[in-house]
């Protein structure tokens, strides 16, 4: 029996794709290995996001040849887009595949094993050929529905590596939905590069959700991070759905003008705030997080204070603050007036003490609600951690809990406060 280690950094869709190979792996007979363990084959799905996610990249796979020098090293994923031609050159690895190959990654491993060999280049381009995710590293079951983006945000480098926008055909998504669902995961999470854009004949991204929401189970679906298109009163309808899951991290990167404008994105703040007002007018408690993007060149402390005042003003409960980094290849690398690094990390932990605060007063408002808890492990003391529809993350103390099963409880204390990350409420059974 071969034994297979995965390392995934970076989004969403690679984790899903990752869950994808590790399911089909073990499916015929590889063994998974745990963390960092000895293994025959180590699979690093790369992101190449910013300069420093290239850095992580590159530390991971040195870590690994040192550790197990005798190991199938394996690299894949938006770096090897970006740069295959450096990674190839320097030999880091045994096998360098791109992100159209990556889907073919179970064949050319087991070909290589067969034979002594294989040509990841005979192998067909497919971003959607893989196969549904039964026995993946997490609770939830992944779905991706889009590749690729169209917008060209001047700090971005995504459409480069994962191409233009394309979306999977909707038939192979409700056959991957009702599959996991038959195999018992309890919540699908779509996700895609901008899966708000998704279009696949007749079908659009809202025509999408509702016919996902309409397929027969005990589940619940939640929609990862999307682009802040102006959704229809009929998505908005969708929101009251009791499959839906009332929570969407809708990314901001920053509530100035001035800045979305140099950023080239495609809104502006009033729209913004008109979307979460709407949001907010069908469900009162939607959860909203978000992504925000400090220290982008020419950013002031004025546009900087009304990025702040912006992210108080609709409360998202959970920010992810990114301190602008240079992306070679992109506009914004090219721009002048850079932000000093110092400055950039002082603005940071503001925006991430104003997350802190938002995060604090929707617990707040959210205690001695009722929520639908998904009981995500269990550990050895018999404390119960899951999250609730609107991600809200509990820990539940009770006799004959089970993994994988939804129960109703109650929010009660919040505990670990001032903590942002480690935030979470004690349940009580609502049985």
């Amino acid at each position: 029996m071969k034994t297979i280690s995965f390392k995934t950094l970076g989004c969403r869709v690679n984790l899903y794709e990752t869950d994808a190979l590790a399911s089909r792996f073990k499916a015929a007979g590889y063994a998974i290995a745990e963390g960092d363990s000895a293994a025959n084959v180590f699979i690093v799905n790369t992101c190449t996001v910013t300069n420093t996610s290239d850095q992580k990249c590159r530390q991971a796979i040195h870590q690994i040849r040192r550790k197990h020098p005798e190991a199938l090293i394996v690299v894949t994923g938006c770096m090897v887009n970006h740069k295959k031609e450096e990674l190839l050159q320097s030999g880091i690895a045994d096998y360098i595949i791109d992100n159209e190959r990556k889907s073919a990654l179970f064949d050319i491993i087991d070909e290589h094993f067969k034979t002594g060999y294989s040509d990841p280049e005979g192998y067909d381009r497919d971003l959607f050929s893989y196969q549904p995710a039964f026995d993946t590293f997490h609770t939830r079951s992944l779905i991706k529905i889009h590749d690729g983006c169209n917008n060209f945000c001047s700090y971005c480098i995504i459409p480069m590596v994962r191409g233009r926008a394309t979306s999977r055909p909707a038939e192979d998504i409700y056959d991957n939905v009702r599959e996991v669902v038959a195999h018992g995961f309890k919540e699908v999470v779509l996700t895609g590069v901008n899966m708000g854009r998704y279009q696949y004949e007749e079908t659009n991204f809202e025509q999408l959700v509702e016919n996902i929401l309409n397929i027969d189970g005990d589940f619940r679906v939640r929609v990862s991070s999307i682009e802040p298109d102006q959704f229809s009163d009929r998505f908005l309808s969708l929101l009251q759905h009791e499959k839906l899951a009332p929570h969407m991290h809708i990314c901001l990167q920053s509530g100035s003008n001035d800045t979305l404008k140099r950023m080239h994105r495609f809104y502006f703040v009033e729209q913004f705030r008109d979307m979460c007002l709407r949001i907010k007018s069908v469900r009162p408690d939607f959860n909203l997080t978000t992504d925000i993007i400090v220290g982008f060149p020419g950013e002031t402390e004025t546009t900087f204070k009304e990025s702040c005042d912006f992210a108080r003003e609709i409360g998202f409960s959970h920010i992810h603050t990114f301190k602008y980094s240079v992306r070679t290849g992109t506009k914004a690398a090219t721009l002048p007036d850079q932000i000093p690094e110092r400055i950039k990390s002082e603005r940071s932990e503001v925006m991430r003490q104003i997350s802190l605060e938002n995060k604090t007063k929707y617990f707040e408002a959210m205690q001695g609600k009722t929520q639908r808890m998904l009981i995500e492990r269990i550990d050895s003391k018999g404390m119960a951690r899951g999250y609730g529809e609107n991600y809200i993350p509990v820990l539940l103390k009770g006799e004959n809990l089970k993994r994988n099963t939804f129960i109703n409880i109650s929010l009660g204390e919040i505990v670990n406060q001032g903590n942002e990350e480690k935030m979470s409420f004690v349940g009580k059974s609502a049985l």
